[in-house]
């Protein structure tokens, strides 16, 4: 059982038997010692904290010099990470400009004209973890989701706003669901509204409803979203795609919890627990103008960061299993024997970036499973490469697309992609894009030998942007400015 927090540390665990009880963060606290904040001081007591001139920071300074959003403070098991987000005047410490360094203490940097102290305390914070290894639907053994697990079993009962944020994949709508399914409204709607998916000139009459002959088309009366999900829950998936024009009109209904009609001008009181999901950086779309300030925070009264795979990998054989499971009940069905997986299989499974997350692993077991020719697969029935990467196959029925990997004309040997329409359109459309990503991104850099600067510009993207990117699909050569 661990005793106490390492020295340098900012974050550990305490076990109680094999598994962890409570996840523990050791305080800190930034002090400004020069620039036109001198003398604040802020407690860190979460593994990020962000620092720039946005409202929607953690620390908002008001030195120009400093960008909307300058640097992170990020906690692990290592110490304390600062990270620069791609500012514009840079953050230095001992005079060099600096990407990423871990603080020790009393540590002096600065971010533009601001010059700050970074200082740990001796005040620890104890986060109770879950004893659950699933929640509903969502399931996890790992410390980050039986920490949600915790958060998700005193949110849910509660009416609260709350943002779920994670990569695609890894499983909002599972949590939004589980949240309605844990709360008093779990016997009433539960109304999801994907606001990508609706064309513009549609999405307010879906949001609010319409009347009779409001519009071209409007043959009948309509009611929105929020009237459907009236004494539920409403479900906003991808709310960082809704068109800007369109956000005060959802904050005015988060508000006063009222919607009028397309051509109306009744009001119409609506009881609605309200839960959006992103895969978006709302904090950096609201400094650039792309999301609006107060909407954000009315959206993000409690916010659920879910991780992506890569980072619980423990949790990947508790998942294929589940996944198996449901496979083997239609295979008894069926007279057939229980599929397993093979040690070598696990553990190559284990070992894959997976840019596509919980869903891109659950479409690998399936294909592995119904391809597979014996009862215990192994990698070659994942189709798992030397560097563990499990690429697409065939599924049935599939149409095949095929890539020449220097955009001419195809050739043998070139790169196949696989559309599986099997699944709804989203589904097969981001699986799609995201092995596309995957194999352009490496190819991109290994062009360019590596170098950021020339293969954003070559791609178009910012350098942030595409570091981004880079560490969502796993891609790690030896990378230079």
């Amino acid at each position: 059982m661990t005793q106490q927090l390492g020295e340098n540390a900012a974050l550990d665990t305490v076990f109680v038997g094999a598994r962890p009880a409570v996840k523990r963060i050791r305080k800190s606290k930034l002090v400004v010692l020069e620039g036109p904040d001198g003398g604040r001081e802020y407690e860190v007591a979460r593994e990020v904290v962000t620092v720039g001139r946005s409202p929607v920071c953690d620390l908002t300074l008001t030195d120009k010099s400093v960008s909307t959003r300058h640097f992170s403070i990020i906690a692990d098991d290592r110490g304390y990470l600062l990270r620069d987000e791609g500012s514009t005047n840079g953050t230095f410490y001992a005079d060099l400009r600096v990407k990423e360094v871990y603080l020790k203490p009393g540590t002096v940097f600065r971010a533009g004209n601001t010059v700050l102290k970074f200082q740990p305390t001796q005040d620890i914070v104890t986060i109770e973890l879950s004893e659950r290894d699933r929640f509903d639907q969502v399931i996890g053994t790992s410390v980050r989701m039986r920490e949600i697990f915790a958060h998700l079993e005193r949110v849910s009962p509660s009416d609260l706003t709350v943002l779920v944020q994670g990569e695609t994949g890894t499983g909002k709508e599972l949590i939004a669901q589980a949240i309605h399914n844990f709360s008093p409204r779990k016997k009433r709607p539960f109304v999801v509204l994907d606001c990508s998916a609706i064309p513009k000139d549609l999405i307010e009459s879906t949001i609010f409803g319409h009347e009779k002959g409001s519009f071209t088309g409007a043959i009948a009366q309509h009611r929105g979203v929020f009237e459907q999900a009236d004494g539920g829950t409403i479900f906003l998936d991808e709310i960082g795609e809704l068109d800007l024009n369109l956000q005060p009109k959802l904050l005015r209904v988060l508000e006063n919890r009222e919607v009028k009609r397309v051509g109306s001008d009744k009001t119409i009181k609506v009881d609605v627990r309200v839960v959006a999901a992103t895969n978006r950086d709302l904090r950096k779309m609201v400094t650039e103008g792309g999301f609006r300030e107060d909407l954000y925070f009315r959206l993000s009264v409690m916010q659920i960061p879910l991780p992506p795979l890569r980072e619980r990998p423990d949790d990947v054989a508790l998942l294929v299993n589940h996944f198996l499971n449901g496979i083997n009940e239609q295979r008894q069905q069926w007279g057939r024997p229980p599929l397993q997986v093979s040690a070598d299989a696990m553990e190559s499974l284990k070992r894959r970036p997976w840019p596509g997350n919980i869903r891109e692993l659950k479409n690998v077991v399936e294909r592995g499973a119904n391809l597979g020719e014996g009862p215990v697969l192994t990698t070659r029935d994942f189709l798992i490469g030397n560097e563990g990467g499990a690429f697409s196959a065939p599924a049935v029925p599939a149409a095949a697309l095929t890539l020449a990997a220097d955009g001419g004309a195809a050739a043998p040997g070139d790169l196949h992609f696989f559309v599986n329409i099997d699944l709804e359109y989203k589904d097969a459309k981001q699986a799609l894009t995201d092995e596309f990503e995957a194999i352009y991104l490496k190819k991109l850099v290994d062009r360019h030998q590596g170098n950021i600067s020339q293969s954003a510009k070559a791609a178009g993207l910012t350098r942030y942007h595409l570091r981004e990117l880079l560490k969502k699909h796993g891609i790690h050569q030896a990378l230079r400015e």
